[in-house]
């Protein structure tokens, strides 16, 4: 026994006793990097968003005195004409009112014919027969005015349109001013669009787009009329107009449409935000030029967003950067391009 254990221990000391065959020897050589050549087809060609079709001008309409609200004589939806009558409220107080005032304009003015006479004898003075004259024209002019205040409990019209919101009910007690009807009115159409507060750097009062519809498919030229100063508390969106040229004033309001923004020559490129490296306090990217040795260049960016770095300046069209991996290389180090 013990034997053969000596015979099976002499093939492994023999083994102890071999050298290993020595390790491959690894060579350092370029780093490989993700390159990308800076073009117009790096960066999207156009921005699209959602709107509607609006009225250029929407009114809201009241009532100019307050009072309860008795008939409402349109509905959402209605077309109407300037002078139509919309709503009324209950006449009564207001025809008691200008009834009042009538009286009372009645009653100043023959005060005054009466001092007249008596001013003719020499019985009052001057100044009593002038304050009884100024009493009566008052009084005239309040007699006016409530009987227009009695013709404001009809509610009509300032412009032919389309009633689009009703705010008030019958039964209702209003008060002056209080919103009732929202009217659209005829003419000029728009599309409304929240603006998100990145596509400010490139969007401006006046700017061109493009307007399609989703019903039909129509496409109309639009232009940028105004861009709301602030944002919106909730969504912060910036409340946008766009004016249709050559749109039918029939045009139906509330139609859903698409609003595109082409990206015009010169515009600021979209690098990947992996390409942007971090000099002291200015960004820059790495450029290959000749027998791919890269250049650190400072660039503009002029915001970030999901899509990469919006770089406004320092980027040439054409010119290939290092779209990965920029921490890991120094100034004139030769790099090799990864292929896609």
């Amino acid at each position: 026994m013990k034997k053969l254990l000596l015979l099976a221990a002499v093939p492994l000391l023999a083994a102890c006793g071999e050298k290993l065959p020595p390790a491959d020897v690894v060579v350092a050589g370029p780093k490989l990097v993700k390159a990308m050549k800076v073009s117009p087809g790096d960066t999207p060609s156009e921005s699209r968003y959602s709107g509607e079709v609006r009225a250029r001008y929407e009114s809201v309409l009241g009532f100019r005195i307050g009072g309860k609200l008795t008939t409402r004589l349109v509905d959402a939806g209605t077309r109407v004409k300037a002078g139509q009558p919309l709503a009324r409220l209950d006449p009564a107080d207001a025809r008691l009112g200008a009834a009042q005032a009538e009286a009372n304009a009645a009653l100043a003015v023959a005060d005054y014919k009466r001092a007249q006479e008596l001013r003719d004898k020499n019985f009052v003075s001057q100044a009593a027969l002038d304050a009884r004259a100024s009493a009566a024209k008052a009084a005239e002019a309040q007699a006016h005015l409530a009987a227009n205040q009695a013709s404001y409990a009809t509610l009509t019209a300032d412009a032919s349109g389309v009633v689009i919101a009703v705010l008030a009910e019958p039964g209702q007690v209003v008060a002056a001013g209080q919103p009732v009807f929202r009217v659209a009115r005829d003419g000029e159409r728009e599309v409304a669009i929240a603006l998100p507060e990145t596509a400010l750097a490139t969007v401006k009062a006046g700017s061109p787009a493009t307007v399609t519809l989703w019903a039909d498919g129509k496409v109309f030229t639009g232009k940028v009329r105004e861009i709301a100063p602030g944002a919106d508390p909730a969504t912060r969106s910036f409340a946008t107009r766009i004016s249709l040229m050559g749109a039918a004033p029939a045009l139906p309001l509330g139609m859903s449409a698409t609003v595109s923004f082409s990206r015009a020559s010169g515009d600021a490129l979209i690098v990947p935000l992996a390409a942007i490296f971090q000099q002291g306090n200015r960004p820059a990217v790495w450029v290959i030029g000749k027998d791919n040795a890269v250049e650190l260049r400072p660039v503009e960016v002029a915001r970030y967003g999901d899509a990469g770095a919006l770089v406004s300046a320092g980027l040439n069209e054409g010119e290939t950067i290092v779209a990965a991996g920029a921490f890991k290389l120094s100034a004139g180090e030769t790099v090799r391009i990864a292929t896609p």
